[in-house]
């Protein structure tokens, strides 16, 4: 991967009101990732700077360095009614430069002064770091930490996502934190067809999700919008070519059909309940074609 190049930008404001989902309103310190998980749906957010979604993607990061000024001055507003605020829907808050600047501590720090709860989502060990404020957080207001988990064959694993925390030691930071009381678990997510959309790697991510006192296990199933997706077949085309035509018939559009993904999501609600991890409801993908998919991948 190459070098990362940093770039300090002022944000005119801190949270994002979001349509559609289960949430209302998400947050992001930073816009780029060096993480560089090839199957990242957010590597499109950097068309909005002119920038690709490959390479540019992991290595030009904007810092949003003026983020926890403006949040609290978003969050002290009367007509804020102390919403849920999910952070880090479009990038990791912890990726390393977060080790610096310190922006996502801030943000946590806004978020407890104003009686905020909080959601986080990140595949980085550095949340741990920042304990004593999430557990005050879980404590008083609400405070859900999300580790992103796909799998723990650790070949896989470095292709997939090479500039992430091992799996490991991920589980080790979630088993840290429901030890201090924080609402801490996996996100089985995203789960990929032809690589990590077996039963034994699903079974496995769920037994040490288990194993390290998980809190909750959710699944997704990878969806491929425009510039993730010719990103991600190029991936495939240098790694997995055989899987190109698999991919073709599954993704004609961002999101695989429910022909395919609804055993998967039924698989994972029986190891909800084979490992005793709570039921969550998981998210489908729009209704699909009716043309029956047989392609042999679950």
């Amino acid at each position: 991967m190459p070098q990362a190049r940093y770039e300090e930008v002022h944000c005119k404001t801190a949270l994002t009101r979001v349509q559609g989902m289960a949430f209302g309103w998400s947050l992001n310190p930073y816009r780029g990732c060096t993480h560089g998980c090839h199957y990242c749906f957010a590597r499109s957010t950097h068309f909005y700077y002119d920038l690709d979604a490959d390479e540019e993607f992991s290595s030009i990061i904007f810092v949003k360095k003026n983020i926890a000024e403006v949040l609290r001055l978003e969050l002290s507003s009367p007509r804020w009614r102390r919403q849920r605020v999910v952070i880090g829907t479009a990038t990791d808050p912890y990726q390393p430069i977060e080790g610096k600047y310190r922006l996502t501590r801030a943000v946590l720090a806004a978020c407890l002064d104003f009686r905020t709860p909080v959601s986080i989502i990140t595949k980085s060990s550095l949340v741990v770091r920042d304990i004593d404020l999430l557990t005050e957080l879980a404590l008083r207001l609400g405070c859900t930490v999300n580790f992103s988990i796909t799998t723990l064959d650790r070949a896989l694993w470095r292709q997939l996502e090479p500039g992430t925390a091992p799996p490991l030691q991920r589980l080790r930071s979630l088993q840290k934190l429901a030890a201090a009381g924080v609402h801490a678990g996996v996100l089985l997510a995203p789960i990929i067809p032809g690589l990590t959309a077996t039963k034994e790697n699903l079974e496995e991510v769920a037994r040490a999700a288990a194993a390290h006192n998980a809190c909750f296990l959710a699944a997704n199933v990878l969806n491929l919008g425009v510039g993730v997706k010719e990103h991600f077949l190029g991936f495939l085309r240098d790694e997995y070519p055989w899987l190109l035509g698999t991919y073709g018939q599954l993704f004609p559009g961002r999101y695989a059909p429910r022909i395919y993904t609804e055993p998967i999501y039924d698989y994972v609600n029986l190891l909800q309940q084979r490992y005793t991890l709570n039921q969550r409801e998981l998210s489908h993908s729009p209704k699909p074609n009716p043309k029956q998919l047989s392609l042999g991948l679950f």
